[in-house]
Order: structure tokens, then C-alpha cells, then sequence
């Protein structure tokens, strides 16, 4: 009897051990997920931040572009580097279109 006692007790004790590591893996893995997880949040923040500036930049210049392209600011360069001018009424002729239709 003695004997089985014996032999009982250290399979009790390799299977607390064996559950002990098995415990020890599982939350070796939920902290490392959970470290990739903070990385991978604060990298997405990063992210963000950066899709913020670029918009903002983005939004800015279109509307350099949008001032640059009015005609308060084109008039005079055409007036001065091309010597154009806006015509008179009495100089604007109006052209008809001919029709498609065939005799």
C-alpha cells in the first residue's frame, strides 16, 4: 500500500506542474499579445496624426491653388508679362454656329 501512495503522489505532482506551465505559457501569450496590441496602438495614433497634417496641408493647398488661379490674380500677370487686355463691347464678335442639317 505503500507503494501506491508513492506512485499516486508523483503523478499529482507532474500534473500540477504540467498545469502550472501550461499556465504559464497562456499568460506568457496574453502579455505578449497584448504588448503587440499597445504598439500597434500607438502606431495607429502615429497614423492618424500624420493623416491629419496631410489633410490639413492638402485642404491649404487647394486653396493656394484656388487663389492662384482667380482672375484678381491672373489679370494683371496676362496684362503685364503678355500684354493682353480685356476688349471692348464694341470689339467682341459673336461667331454662329453653322447647323448640321443637310439640304
Amino acid at each position: 500500500m505503500a507503494k501506491g501512495r508513492v506512485a499516486g503522489r508523483g503523478s499529482g505532482r507532474l500534473r500540477f506542474v504540467l498545469v502550472l506551465l501550461g499556465f504559464l505559457v497562456v499568460a506568457m501569450g496574453v502579455i505578449l499579445r497584448r504588448t503587440y496590441g499597445i504598439a500597434a496602438a500607438r502606431e495607429l495614433k502615429r497614423l492618424d496624426a500624420q493623416r491629419d497634417t496631410l489633410v490639413a496641408e492638402r485642404l491649404r493647398l487647394e486653396a493656394d491653388i484656388r487663389a492662384a488661379a482667380s482672375r484678381a490674380t491672373l489679370q494683371p500677370i496676362a496684362e503685364q508679362r503678355l500684354q493682353m487686355r480685356v476688349p471692348a463691347d464694341s470689339q467682341v464678335i459673336i461667331l454662329t454656329r453653322p447647323s448640321n442639317e443637310r439640304p
